[in-house]
């Protein structure tokens, strides 16, 4: 895949979640910090998002877009709100009952995956000066969504994301993330048959074209700056389309076309590592992934991402990440309950493998690179 793909990819947990909304009247709602990444899209009308932490309120309009991609916490209204209104905003996990008071607004077209609470409608019955007019006329049809991401291990990408990302309409421009944003609203609209595979694909889809034109319009950030060098980007393309492949320095410039010196200064300089210690930290990446989503033997794990033999690869594993494949992957799923006798002997092996393995390689084309980087301000700093 590519780094945008990847950088999605590895982040994303279990099932997005969205809804098709109308607020009509006077309105308020907050929504707490959240551990993934929510969206609002203002289809009809008009409303304000207030983030957390005293940021500008943002006005949002037809056809706007907005991506809070660290979860942040905010409200949104019909107005921009002051500190005794947004007092006021109906908590978010409170929104069916509010609905269910029958207040002057209405919420539509609940869809997604989620269940209540995924995404909803919210209304605070108000007075006079609260909405949008003296009869509280004005109503917003809106998306709005939340996707489920694991931070663990986020690509440095998806780690310099603003918190706040702000796509205004604009006439021609982003015609496919129009597209996804048009078929989301019918599918959410309606509940056709089959919406229930259609939609998490479009919601997917939507968060794609939602980063793609982040960095297409020069989003501020050092990896707006890393897939727009050729040099960097030829190199990058290559080893996420195939990461267990046995690269080494020179091969990787060959694949650039510039001189081995010249693909480390300007990899290093633009990404923050040099290009195998990139290249490690994504094996990892994968790896961890894999232990995550699937029940693949250890053995798979380590042929797919490019390691020589599951001692390796745990032996990498335990000293990027502190713990075992076994142990990390027994951690991911809680719902399995404690490790079993066999879990906690395989474990033994793989930690016994390790320390036979330590001297044998870290994995094909590793050239020996240590893994004590952290992700910094969306670079690497090792």
């Amino acid at each position: 895949m590519d780094v945008v793909s990847d950088a999605i990819s590895t982040v994303r947990i279990g099932l997005p979640s969205s809804q098709r909304v109308r607020v009509d009247g006077s309105w308020c709602a907050r929504l707490d910090p959240y551990d993934g990444a929510g969206f609002h899209i203002v289809l009809e009308g008009s409303c304000w998002l207030l983030p957390d932490g005293g940021g500008a309120p943002l006005s949002l309009g037809a056809g706007d877009a907005v991506l809070l991609p660290h979860g942040a916490g905010h409200v949104i209204a019909d107005r921009p709100a002051g500190p005794r209104e947004t007092e006021r905003a109906v908590p978010f996990e409170q929104w069916d009952a509010v609905r269910a008071t029958g207040g002057p607004g209405r919420a539509v077209g609940a869809g997604g995956r989620g269940g209540p609470g995924a995404a909803g409608a919210f209304v605070v019955p108000g007075g006079p000066g609260v909405g949008g007019g003296p009869d509280g006329a004005g109503g917003v049809e809106m998306l709005c969504g939340k996707y489920r991401l694991d931070r663990s291990r986020a690509h440095p990408l998806m780690a310099e994301l603003p918190q706040v990302v702000h796509l205004p309409s604009r006439v021609g421009a982003r015609p496919e993330l129009r597209s996804a944003i048009d078929l989301l609203g019918h599918e959410l609209g309606e509940q056709r048959p089959g919406s229930g595979i259609a939609v998490p694909g479009l919601l997917d889809l939507l968060l794609v074209y939602m980063i793609r034109s982040w960095l297409a319009e020069g989003g501020s950030g050092t990896w707006s700056a890393v897939l727009g060098d050729p040099v960097a980007a030829a190199a990058l393309r290559a080893l996420h389309a195939d990461p267990a492949a046995p690269w080494t320095n020179e091969r990787l410039a060959a694949q650039a076309g510039v001189s081995r010196p010249t693909l480390a200064r300007r990899f290093t300089s633009l990404v923050g590592r040099p290009p195998m210690a990139y290249l490690t930290w994504w094996r990892l990446s994968l790896a961890a992934a894999a232990l995550r989503d699937s029940e693949e033997p250890l053995a798979a794990v380590a042929r797919r991402v490019g390691y020589a033999s599951p001692y390796a690869l745990s032996h990498a594993f335990s000293r990027e990440f502190g713990t075992t494949p076994g142990r990390y992957r027994a951690q991911g799923r809680p719902e399995t309950g404690p490790e079993t006798p066999a879990g906690a002997v395989a474990e033994a092996g793989e930690e016994a493998g390790a320390t036979a393995g330590v001297g044998a390689g870290a994995g094909v084309g590793m050239s020996g690179v240590g893994m004590s980087g952290v992700v910094s301000g969306g670079r690497f700093a090792g």
